[in-house]
């Protein structure tokens, strides 16, 4: 029978392990007490398997580490179900946290991984051998011609590619339509100026519908990527997107991924892969957010990593990311990654144009 895998950190002790791991097996898959389990079909064929159990490590460790085999077919090759089967009811019991997983090549076949990736974003961009550039319109509540100057400013810096805030959605101070519209124009008119490749990704925010209908007026009007926010508006809702109506690549957004009890290089590296993200923008460590340094270089590891016929996806480090900082930035990441920074720009006020044009000029030096 072919499986899947969950790795779990249980916080509980020696005595208690062995019944909440056989619990978690139980509780992912019947939902029903052992005992109770008398169809041999069931219990060959759908009922979670405890493989594993080691004590945590390290001076500060408590808990264990368990991994749970779970049948192919109870995730019924569904976006959807695939994460109920992971951490459905199990994420309502706070001693457990989802550490990872492992999926077979006859799972990972159903799921889009990246459709572009590294390789077709530097196709787009014609940049083939540096790290890339990132930064984001802000505030929430400029017009859509503050945000239009912006985009045209930034391009004209020689930023890459220029995405929308992720609080950016279809606000009445910035509609999605008119915001779009004068974005997108400002970029193509910068990018003839210029003679530079540049992007304008749009956030598509809201409801299943309104998400499609902004995609098609998006693509349309001829953006040549997007932004998006798994986790808020859903898994299942991003995979079909993705697959039934997405031409362009994808990056996707943190938004809310803290309130999960999923490790991030599981939740943003793995699951936004498979789900199909072409990049993942994450807080890097020393930001204003808490992951670590270890956290970041797995996140980015599974990321690029090979992985069956997936193309790998960019690592979009940020989250209060200083232009001091991109030689360090590009020491750690190497040059396969998109640099994000913002606050860093705007602090510099009428020196905007300046202080872009420093931050792409540091990250092609810290590329050479």
């Amino acid at each position: 029978m072919e499986t899947f895998s969950a790795t779990y950190h249980i916080d509980t002790d020696a005595d208690a392990i062995e019944s909440r791991a056989l619990g978690v097996a139980l509780e992912q898959t019947v939902e029903l007490p052992p005992g109770v389990v008398q169809d041999p079909f069931v219990w060959e064929n759908v009922l979670g398997r405890v493989r594993e159990i080691t004590p945590e490590t390290g001076p500060d460790a408590r808990g264990f580490r368990v991994v749970v085999d779970y049948p192919l077919g109870a995730s019924g090759l569904d976006p959807a179900q695939l994460l109920n089967v992971l951490f459905g009811n199990t994420s309502l019991q706070p001693d457990v946290v989802l550490l990872d997983a492992d999926f077979p090549p006859s799972l990972t076949a159903h799921f889009p991984g990246p459709r572009f990736g590294i390789p077709g974003l530097r196709e787009l961009l014609q940049a083939w051998d540096r790290a890339l550039t990132c930064t984001a319109l802000k505030p929430m509540g400029a017009s859509p011609e503050e945000l239009a100057r912006l985009c045209r400013l930034f391009a004209q810096a020689g930023i890459d590619i220029i995405k929308d805030d992720h609080g950016l959605a279809d606000q009445t101070f910035a509609p999605f339509a008119e915001r779009v519209r004068a974005c997108q124009a400002a970029v193509e008119e910068a990018a003839q100026e210029t003679g530079r490749r540049v992007i304008y990704a749009p956030n598509i925010m809201g409801t299943p519908s309104a998400m499609r209908r902004q995609l098609e007026l998006a693509q349309e009007l001829g953006v040549q990527a997007v932004m998006m926010e798994p986790m808020l508006t859903g898994f299942p809702g991003f995979y079909e997107l993705v697959t039934e109506l997405l031409e362009v690549p994808v990056l996707a957004h943190p938004a809310l991924s803290g309130a999960v009890r999923m490790a991030p290089p599981l939740l943003l590296g793995k699951l936004c892969r498979l789900y199909g993200a072409d990049g993942v923008i994450y807080p890097h460590f020393g930001g204003r957010f808490a992951y670590s340094q270890e956290t970041c270089q797995e996140l980015a590891r599974n990321l690029r990593q090979p992985w069956g016929d997936f193309p790998a996806a960019f690592p979009v480090p940020a989250g209060g990311m200083q232009v001091e900082r991109v030689d360090e930035l590009v020491r750690f990441y190497g040059p396969d990654t998109i640099l994000l920074i913002g606050g860093s720009l705007y602090r510099a006020g009428d020196r905007l144009l300046e202080r872009s044009q420093e931050f792409v000029a540091r990250v092609h030096q810290a590329s050479a």
